[in-house]
Formats: structure tokens, C-alpha cells, sequence
């Protein structure tokens, strides 16, 4: 059952919750790739196909003392690397949050692999929302303070949704790791203040 839906021009959130029994056992949130990416995932497989045919067909065609073989050859490594660099491609990343067990973090490519890891909920020992500033751009991410690791863990690995997508998910994070999310605030603001 859908909870919450958000959207905009390049990603799409959706939480899902499990049926009215079980409700508060499984809580899912879906962070979407809006659907141009996919047809300019096709494009790019077709594209590599066609190099990969033009280069086979000019080689065995033309044959091999011809010039343009190498030609061929250059068609041929360049659709078999649009080929691999198009199987890179994410469809969505989803947090699947288990409140006594953990929490699952999955990627899902338009290929069709999935990568899922697990983080045990005593691992865990705070989600953190940071402002992430490089020389070009200015983004938001959420990521979790790990116990036993130095770095922090990013829940989005590929993705870069706005702050308005990842909010409820940190909320849901908080309230399953019992941190009070006021308390958060109140420590930013005065951290931010002095």
C-alpha cells in the first residue's frame, strides 16, 4: 500500500507500507529514476548493437587487407564499450527498513542486477542528513553512523534525491532507531548558531 508519494522532473519517491495486520513491521521507501533515463538506456544498447554489426559486417565484407579494417575494429570497441557503460545505469534505490531486525539498502540497474546490503539494527547509531558542497554543485544526502566504522555509510550510493524526498526517510530512520528527531534539530541549530 502506497503511504507517501513525491515527484519531480528526475526522480519519483514512493513509501510503501505492509497491509493493516502487519502494519509498522516493514516500512519501504523507493527512490525512482523518471522514466527518460530508460529510453536513453535503450537508445544507448541499440546504438552499441549497431556499432558492434556495422564493425563485424565492413570486417568480414571488406576483408582483412582492406584499410578499413581498422576502421572496423574502432566500431567494434566502441559498441562494446557503450554496451558495458550502459549496463551501469541505475533504475531506483530503495531502503527497506525492519525495525527489529535492520535495515536493507537495494540498487536496482536497467539491467536487471540488484545490489542489496544489510546493516543489522544494533549497528546502527544515528542517520545523519549533510549538505554535501563540491567546487560545482550543492547537494543533500543521508547517510548512517555506523558503530565499529570510521566513514559514514551513504543509503543513496548512486542517487542524489532533493532534501524533500530524503526528510521522510530520515524520519523513519530516527523513529525505528528511537533517536528524537527535535533533539537533532535542536543540536544542529546550535551548532550552526555558534
Amino acid at each position: 500500500m502506497v503511504d507517501l508519494s513525491l515527484s519531480n522532473k528526475r526522480y519519483t519517491y514512493v513509501q510503501e507500507s505492509e497491509s493493516e495486520p502487519t502494519r509498522g513491521a516493514i516500512d519501504i521507501h523507493h527512490v525512482i529514476i523518471n522514466g527518460s533515463r530508460a529510453t536513453g538506456y535503450a537508445c544507448r544498447k541499440g546504438l552499441g548493437f549497431f556499432l558492434v554489426l556495422l564493425a563485424s559486417s565492413m570486417y568480414f565484407l571488406l576483408g582483412k587487407d582492406n584499410p578499413f579494417t581498422t576502421l572496423s575494429w574502432g566500431f567494434l570497441l566502441s559498441g562494446l564499450f557503450v554496451m558495458l557503460q550502459s549496463r551501469k545505469f541505475v533504475k531506483k534505490e530503495s531502503v527497506v527498513i525492519m525495525p527489529t531486525f535492520g535495515i536493507q539498502l537495494e540498487t536496482q540497474y536497467l539491467s536487471g542486477k540488484t545490489v542489496s546490503r544489510f546493516i543489522p539494527i544494533g549497528k546502527i547509531l544515528k542517520p545523519v542528513l549533510a549538505e554535501c558542497v563540491t567546487p560545482i554543485t550543492c547537494y543533500w544526502s543521508l547517510s548512517l553512523l555506523l558503530r565499529g566504522e570510521e566513514q559514514l555509510t551513504l543509503v543513496f550510493k548512486e542517487l542524489r534525491p532533493p532534501l524533500k524526498m530524503l526528510v521522510p526517510i530520515w524520519k523513519a530512520l530516527c523513529a525505528v532507531i528511537g533517536t528524537d528527531q527535535s533533539e537533532m534539530i535542536a543540536e544542529e541549530e546550535h551548532v550552526v548558531s555558534t
